[in-house]
């Protein structure tokens, strides 16, 4: 099969397309022939260095495609179901960007009905920590006010319409010319980060859902209202900032569960998340689409082809 493999070449990472061994379905796995890969800030980061990876190793996390076989203590799953999910080294798996990749059964679940391949497989990681950070640690309800730093990426684009889901008053910081794409999303305000302090515009939020990190994360706090919180992907609490405006900060890891990607297959089924696939590329144009990840800030999600 061929795969993208991260191989160590003079003491450097290095990506390359080749030939490799399919996976042998093992107890507790799945075997799935891959049709699509979603391609996430954390794929860059690892071919950079920026996260330990056993190489050599094949990369890619996120995917949809088509069960093969599955391992014998494997229930609910059999061989022609389309799937999506998370089939990272990082979560049991042996990577997406690979025509076949072995995934660990508690990593995936049935793609949404109204979802194509490609939409499903730029779901998983984005969707599932929106989903998380709104429902499970911010516990959002109707009426209040959430301002969210960076909605126009990928978790941000599914982030603004899960709150609009629920009922919430949604501000977005970004650049003007995705003020058009937030609010087509269903967000409330979008506010210039470049041409004004967002800290001057908006205050009393009864959330913040930090995406971007740095000082825009500490300055965060400042339009947060007493009691409320801060959730942040890349940034760990600063308790000093939290006892000074009297607020709770969250640090956000991802856990992609087969219940999170019930609930999201669910979410779009009903027609409360779409899912913006703003570029596609073919497997062998993986450096072209992880540097587009990394240097482009696409609104939404890019896809790789792998079948």
């Amino acid at each position: 099969m061929k795969a993208v493999r991260l191989m160590s070449e003079d003491g450097h990472q290095a990506l390359a397309v080749m030939e490799a061994d399919k996976p042998a379905v093992v107890e507790g796995k799945v075997l799935v022939e891959v049709h699509e890969a979603g391609v996430n800030p954390l794929d860059w980061k690892i071919k950079e260095g920026w996260m330990p990876a056993p190489l050599p190793v094949t990369m890619g996390g996120d995917f949809a495609g088509v069960v093969v076989d599955v391992g014998p203590d494997v229930s609910g799953l059999q061989p022609g179901d389309e799937i999506y999910g998370m089939a990272g080294f990082f979560n049991g798996g042996t990577g997406s960007f690979a025509e076949y990749g072995l995934v660990d059964a508690r990593s995936v679940a049935v793609r949404p009905k109204t979802a194509s391949e490609k939409e499903a497989a730029a779901l998983p990681l984005a969707g599932m920590m929106a989903l998380q950070a709104l429902t499970e640690h911010l516990r959002l309800e109707p009426g209040q006010k959430l301002l969210i730093q960076g909605g126009a990426g990928g978790i941000g684009s599914f982030a603004v319409q899960l709150a609009k889901h629920l009922n919430v008053y949604v501000a977005v910081a970004c650049a003007a010319d995705e003020f058009d794409y937030v609010k087509s999303l269903g967000a409330d305000e979008a506010i210039d980060f470049r041409a004004h302090k967002f800290e001057d515009v908006i205050r009393d939020c009864d959330a913040v859902y930090d995406l971007v990190g740095g000082d825009v994360y500490r300055r965060s706090y400042q339009v947060l209202k007493p009691g409320g919180t801060i959730i942040s992907t890349l940034e760990r609490p600063d308790e000093e900032l939290e006892e000074k405006y009297g607020v709770k900060a969250i640090y956000q890891s991802f856990d992609v569960t087969a219940e999170r990607l019930g609930r999201l297959a669910e979410l779009v089924d009903q027609g409360a998340l779409k899912v913006h696939v703003e570029k596609t590329f073919p497997l062998d144009d993986v450096e072209a689409a992880l540097a587009y990840q990394a240097e482009a800030h696409p609104k939404g999600k890019v896809v790789i082809d792998v079948k």
